[in-house]
């Protein structure tokens, strides 16, 4: 199949850039950039199929090919943003290497067309960031079919594979079908300088090396490794006749043997760069009515961008109002979470048996036997390429809320996905470890699940905002089996993002669909995760609603996701936990309405009720009168329960998550310790731990003093949408709140992105410098929603 003109496909182009035209929802999330681990990597949303990846090293000295790029590291000293990405179609990313000296732009587009999920290309261009330094790199392209019943073989000949014409590699996958694979190089490339010996290779550094290898089923994610062990063997022959002392030019040094192994599955192309260079790879499925060519491409890649820019303005108008870097600020972390959305696939570790001492009964055991679990699938986001290029149930919720804002119905995917992970009991795992690469990245400490132990249920959220959009768009229980002519719908990309939006129908099979096991995974919660009340002489409303995080250590309550936060000291069986108690009305609220849309009437009532019981022991078994603040409970020696206080995020939990009414004599006395700048309030966001605890700082610091984004968003959210909203006797004083905090969250992150190039997983409590984890572009790019004011 030709490739198409740009002038002659003007409607494959606009289909391109903006997605998949006449195609069904689901192909238009079929390909993504699904490997956020690694600075650029493609897959479909299919288990052992065919993936790609990118590496690159140095060649204008003998020691950068010992440091080659491929998977996200902060080690490697890089930046790197999608400065667009729109989840389905596009994507543009900027990665600065210092020490290489280059920047890569990489953009990708796919094309629609086909029963396989289309075509797509990508654009790799390079340039100096220092025009005085060297700038000379070796780019390798590798493609793996990582599954039986699939091939690849070069269509090009192999002694053709030079500067002028493109490489070409065919093959087959299940689900994608045939499909061809071009590598084509720009007219105009910087010429290569030639260094030592590069008269005996003849024109071997303008040519492409290339490497067939067979790879066992189920490892191409191991291809960094293979391809450049293998280039350090045939190295070693190269250097054979010339010793250490007169080595041959790196670029020619460091290069492929050009041999592929037989029933290879593993194809990996070099070509080596300098200065300014730019490569195109085209993916042509024979499904396909038309492919791009270089010109195409051009036109649909410069169609996207615009679209995306124009596509954000309308979604988050109010952003405008700020000044158009931080505009590109805000379109960046947008696409930056998008961008780390992947597909994960295989077993997980699970202990059914163990527990800690706090928690154990008579059928626990004190010894961890994890076992491995049949292989599972998960669409999900990541908080961090570089460090947790993983799904977090904990951040999950988080993710959906910007991630739900920008495409209600890629969300809606990601949380059907999480649902679909849940077991019979309703338990899903806090950390989805799925597959030997993913475990290639965790501590074995942290790589086993246990059924018993939850994270903060923040995953509702991803209806939370499904639900108000729904209302906004006046959809309600009435109107649900209310039907879209299929043949008005169109299926442009923002209506894709929208299509449960417009069609009440499509709302309610979904709902529907879901609600069965979200009922299950929210008794789960109820079951597992319940508090002892009447057993220590504590008095409440209710006498069931209580709780307490299971897989507590002395030190740690890693499941209630602030792992380091101070706690009762020793640790009690019959502690009970305010953040757990605050998540569980935050649930029960959401479930009721749910039900709501669903006309669930016995539901309704039992939500109501545990909601209301809820809100009601929070003041009779978490509220210190001496302390003035929400507090955990503990027991003593003498097995009476006491108050266990310690200013910092536990204690705004109630005032987090909207559970307190806004007549309640409680939301001073919080709203004043949020407030204090002795305690919590910074200029740079709330703190996690007040500023004069003995603890504050202290230890690993990871919840003790620092300014995380997620918690500053609850209470934003929590500000705008009810206290500052709702009349009540602190309505003036939580609307000065809002305005103050707003600004010193906004103005500390993106100081921060303009001082180091990236956002950050915390905030120092006492200089506002971004610290731990980078680029971490998950709950911390809710900064865009706070920019848009916007708060699900």
């Amino acid at each position: 199949m030709r490739p198409c003109s740009a002038l002659a496909a003007l409607c494959t182009l606009l289909s391109a850039a903006a997605s998949a035209q006449g195609s069904p929802a689901d192909d238009s999330l079929l390909w993504g950039t699904y490997r956020p681990g690694l600075y650029f990597g493609l897959r479909p949303r299919l288990p052992s199929t065919l993936m790609t990846g990118l590496i690159w090293f140095g060649t204008g000295d003998y020691q950068s090919y010992q440091k080659p790029r491929h998977e996200c590291d902060q080690r490697d000293g890089l930046t790197y943003s999608y400065t667009e990405h729109d989840g389905r179609s596009a994507a543009k990313q900027v990665l600065n290497d210092k020490e290489n000296n280059v920047r890569l732009t990489i953009r990708w587009i796919k094309v629609a067309g086909g029963d396989e999920g289309g075509s797509w290309a990508v654009r790799l261009e390079g340039e100096p960031l220092d025009a005085s330094r060297v700038s000379r790199i070796s780019l390798i392209n590798y493609f793996g079919n990582d599954g039986p019943l699939s091939y690849l073989e070069l269509e090009s000949e192999k002694d053709n594979l030079g500067a002028k014409g493109s490489v070409v590699l065919k093959g087959t996958t299940p689900k994608l079908g045939g499909y061809r694979i071009r590598i084509e190089d720009h007219e105009g490339n910087s010429p290569l300088f030639k260094g030592p010996h590069v008269e005996d290779f003849g024109d071997k550094l303008d040519r492409t090396q290339y490497l067939g290898l067979a790879v066992p089923q189920g490892l191409v994610w191991q291809a960094r490794n293979a391809i450049m062990n293998t280039m350090a063997k045939h190295s070693s022959k190269i250097l054979e006749p010339y010793g250490q002392s007169s080595p041959p030019d790196p670029a020619i040094l460091f290069t492929l043997p050009n041999t592929v192994q037989r029933n290879a599955g593993l194809y990996a192309f070099q070509k080596t760069y300098q200065d300014r260079w730019g490569v195109d790879i085209f993916f042509d499925s024979d499904a396909a009515p038309t492919n791009l060519d270089h010109a195409s491409l051009t036109t649909a890649l410069d169609a996207s961008s615009h679209a995306y820019k124009s596509r954000f303005a309308s979604i988050f108008p109010s952003i405008s109002s700020f000044s158009q870097r931080q505009q590109e600020f805000a379109r960046a972390m947008t696409a930056n979470l998008v961008g780390g959305i992947g597909y994960f696939h295989g077993p997980s570790l699970v202990d059914r048996t163990f527990s800690q001492e706090w928690d154990a009964d008579e059928t626990s055991a004190s010894k961890s036997s994890p076992q491995l679990t049949e292989p599972r699938e998960l669409f999900a986001a990541t908080p961090s390429r570089s460090f947790f290029p993983r799904g977090f149930y904990w951040d999950e919720g988080f993710h959906l809320s910007l991630i739900g804002a920008w495409d209600n119905d890629l969300s809606l995917e990601i949380f059907r996905s999480w649902m679909n992970l849940a077991d019979e009991d309703g338990w899903i795992a806090r950390e989805q470890i799925l597959g030997d690469e993913a475990r290639s990245r965790v501590p074995e400490a942290f790589q086993t699940q246990y059924p018993a132990y939850g994270n903060p249920p923040t995953l509702i959220m991803g209806l939370t905002g499904f639900i108000a959009r729904l209302r906004e768009a006046g959809i309600s229980l009435a109107t649900l089996d209310e039907t879209v002519d299929p043949s008005e719908e169109s299926l442009a990309p923002e209506a894709l993002a929208y299509r449960h939006l417009a069609s009440p129908a499509l709302a309610g099979s979904y709902l529907r669909e879901v609600y069965p096991t979200l009922k299950r995974h929210y008794e789960w919660f109820r079951r597992t995760q319940k508090g002892e009340i009447r057993g220590y002489g504590r008095r409440a409303r209710s006498a069931s609603e209580a709780y307490r995080w299971r897989g507590r250590t002395a030190d740690h309550v890693l499941t209630s996701g602030l792992d380091d936060m101070p706690r009762a000291v020793p640790p009690h069986a019959g502690e009970l936990h305010v953040d757990l108690m605050s998540w569980m009305g935050f649930f029960s609220r959401t479930m009721r309405d749910v039900a709501e849309f669903l006309g669930e009437e016995k539901d309704i009532e039992e939500y109501e009720e545990q909601f209301e019981d809820i809100v009601a022991n929070l003041d009779d078994l978490h509220w210190s009168e001496e302390k003035q603040m929400y507090c955990d409970a503990s027991v003593d020696d003498e097995d009476e329960s006491f108050h266990v206080c310690h200013a910092g995020y536990l204690s705004l939990f109630p005032f987090f998550l909207s559970l307190l009414p806004s007549t309640s004599p409680h939301l001073g006395p919080v709203l004043e310790l949020l407030r204090n700048p002795a305690k919590l309030w910074s200029p740079y966001g709330i703190r996690s731990l007040s500023k004069d605890h003995p603890l504050f700082g202290q230890g690993e610091n990871y919840w003790r003093g620092p300014i995380w984004i997620q918690m500053n968003y609850l209470a934003l959210a929590a500000l705008n949408n009810k206290y500052a909203k709702e009349p009540g006797p602190f309505q003036v004083r939580a609307a000065e709140i809002y305005a103050e905090l707003r600004d010193n969250v906004i103005n500390n992150v993106y100081k921060e992105w303009e001082r180091t190039g990236t956002v950050w997983e915390q905030y120092n409590a006492n200089t506002g410098e971004g610290q731990r984890s980078d680029p971490f572009t998950g709950w911390t790019s809710l900064v865009t929603l706070i920019m848009a004011e916007q708060y699900y």
